[in-house]
């Protein structure tokens, strides 16, 4: 996992700043992440369960994309079309328009779902790998429960409106994380703006993809209920590595609307915001005495390089307080938690927390060493 999205797998924590505020925003509920730093700048209703459309089809994706990373699927795989697949047609959504006659690659099917958001070829993929919809999308609720999508349901792979089918801005953002996170090879094929299959040219319905060169990605969608949604994901060179802002804007009233708004919130997050990088990975920020080690001293550190987003130029005012175990005894393994680094603000809110670790291994020291330094804490 490289640096850029080393924490999200932590619970995205709100920004605490007096900040000048967001631009106002027409959506019934959005969201603003700095996935670099893992931190909220900006939300609405962010928790308030609701119909996601197809932004479903991201969980649908992350399931397929995990199947990919274990072997049990390949890209040049071909996948049957079954009539549940070709059914899709008749519900009036998008479509790839494959049918029963077809062997469609998994390569193809997964441009199909992403840039043509094809509910056809979600279903098709849903069955390759699970062997039917219903499995698949018990797959997706179980990831879910793992990451604690407390305001997420799955009934189905497309998006569709279906009774007791719902998500929420918070939710859809760490999907779409965590995506980012673990999928980096596939995370492109958001970025495709064309796909085309059986002579059939359709264009990626993000928008923000052909105005904005730094918006790589990710997800739209629509439905009567949902109203307009889009997922945008944006990435910027900073000093030190790259800056990655996705935004979740849902309930807009337009195509247009949900690119606009969305450019608004992403717009807002690089001009009014600053990524700070505190510590390079593997850099030390303190180093300790051990005790009954064989080396006499331990680096500790951050397990990756941290970052932390700050209103501009507010980033020479944070503090960092380092607290850790004392005293330390070896054995002492390469990455093991022996503490905390805690950012703050210069009144005292706190930004971020991250766990302190131990940078290279201390084993334990000869018979003789560990007896003095055993004789050393006790008169200590």
């Amino acid at each position: 996992m490289n640096a850029l999205i080393a924490f999200v797998l932590l619970a995205f924590a709100t920004a605490s700043f007096a900040q000048m505020p967001p631009p106002e925003i027409a959506a019934r509920q959005y969201i603003l992440v700095d996935v670099t730093s893992n931190q909220v700048l900006a939300e609405r209703e962010a928790d308030a369960q609701a119909d996601p459309a197809s932004l479903t089809k991201l969980m649908t994706a992350y399931i397929v994309f995990n199947a990919l990373r274990d072997k049990k699927l390949s890209l040049d795989q071909t996948l049957p079309v079954s009539l549940r697949a070709w059914s899709e047609r008749k519900g009036g959504g998008s479509l790839m328009f494959i049918d029963t006659t077809m062997n469609p690659k998994v390569s193809e099917l997964l441009r199909g779902m992403i840039v043509q958001s094809g509910n056809d070829a979600s279903v098709a993929l849903a069955e390759g790998v699970a062997g039917s919809v219903e499995a698949f999308v018990a797959m997706m609720n179980r990831q879910a429960q793992a990451w604690g999508l407390k305001n997420t349901e799955f009934k189905n792979v497309t998006g569709l409106t279906d009774a007791g089918h719902h998500s929420s801005a918070r939710d859809v953002a760490t999907i779409a994380a965590h995506i980012i996170a673990d999928h980096p090879d596939f995370y492109p094929i958001y970025s495709i703006r064309q796909y085309t299959y059986n002579n059939i040219k359709q264009d990626n319905r993000n928008m923000l993809l052909g105005r904005d060169p730094t918006v790589d990605g990710m997800k739209t969608g629509y439905t009567d209920a949902a109203g307009y949604c889009l997922v945008g994901s944006a990435v910027r060179d900073i000093p030190g590595g790259k800056r990655r802002l996705v935004s979740v804007v849902m309930g807009t009233a337009s195509k247009e609307a949900r690119a606009a708004e969305s450019q608004k919130l992403l717009n807002w997050g690089w001009q009014a915001w600053d990524a700070v990088r505190l510590f390079e990975s593997g850099k030390a920020v303190a180093t300790v005495p051990v005790w009954k080690g064989s080396l006499p001293e331990a680096r500790l550190g951050a397990a990756g390089a941290l970052f932390v987003t700050v209103p501009k130029g507010e980033g020479d005012k944070l503090k960092t307080t380092v607290e850790r175990t004392d005293p330390l005894l070896a054995p002492l393994t390469a990455g093991q938690r022996v503490g905390s680094i805690k950012i703050a603000t210069a009144g005292g809110n706190k930004i971020a927390e991250v766990p302190l670790v131990v940078l290279d291994a201390v084993p334990l020291a000869g018979v003789f060493g560990r007896l003095w330094d055993g004789v050393r804490l006790w008169i200590k």
